[in-house]
């Protein structure tokens, strides 16, 4: 079922930049604090819900709980204490490359989620064909997947704020090494950033400092 917003805005604006001025990178996680089943699940929902180029969804999220993988994760880590005192660590993963049975798989689920023949994308598809697969950007196919991925960071980081959930995404640590630890040296996905979630300690200091953005006229420009 579609949801309908009332007058188009399900927020308002005060709430948005609230949430966006309150959310900070957190360095010190309440280890004893865990998110709720519902607020995560919602923060789940928001990954799967992320836009993407073509709709590929070109990426995989590994939510790791078990406190023995993540003790050996933190010294690839530059041993930051928030992969194992936050309440959710989520690995997000990129694909190595795009396929023609990636393109398949989307145009399937596009037909059978709009109730319509997949031969009517058969336009669709051979774009997809034409720039991914053989195309140029095929090249540089990892780094168009990656980019992807961060689209799905800041909605989490985003999502997460609304939702008065703290998080630290995090690009300092070896994906070698998280590949190698979490068996995907074989498989169709490698890491590509680390987001922890949880609930600020109240100790950290980084939570009571004045947040350092440029003027939006130095930023934005309009023509």
């Amino acid at each position: 079922m579609q949801t309908i917003w009332p007058d188009g805005m399900p927020a308002d604006t005060t709430t948005l930049l609230d949430a966006l001025r309150w959310r900070y990178a957190t360095k010190a996680f309440d280890a004893s604090r865990q998110i709720d089943a519902s607020t995560w699940s919602a923060l789940e929902n928001a990954l799967v819900l992320t836009a993407s180029s073509y709709g590929l969804q070109p990426w995989k999220f590994l939510v790791i709980s078990d406190a023995a993988i993540r003790a050996e994760l933190r010294p690839h880590s530059w041993n930051q204490s928030q992969i194992t005192d936050c309440s959710h660590l989520v690995v997000l993963l990129k694909k190595r490359t795009i396929t023609a049975a990636d393109a398949d798989r989307l145009i399937e689920a596009t037909a059978s989620t709009r109730g319509i023949e997949a031969s009517l994308l058969d336009g669709y598809r051979k774009m997809i064909q034409v720039d991914l697969i053989d195309g140029p950007r095929s090249q540089i196919i990892g780094q168009w997947a990656g980019n992807q991925v961060y689209i799905a960071l800041g909605n989490l980081l985003t999502s997460a704020a609304l939702l008065g959930v703290d998080t630290c995404a995090i690009e300092g640590f070896s994906p070698t090494d998280y590949d190698r630890i979490l068996g995907l040296d074989n498989s169709e996905y490698q890491s590509c950033v680390v987001c922890t979630c949880g609930y600020r300690s109240s100790d950290d200091k980084y939570a009571s400092l004045a947040k350092v953005r440029y003027a939006a006229g130095d930023l934005i420009e309009h023509r």
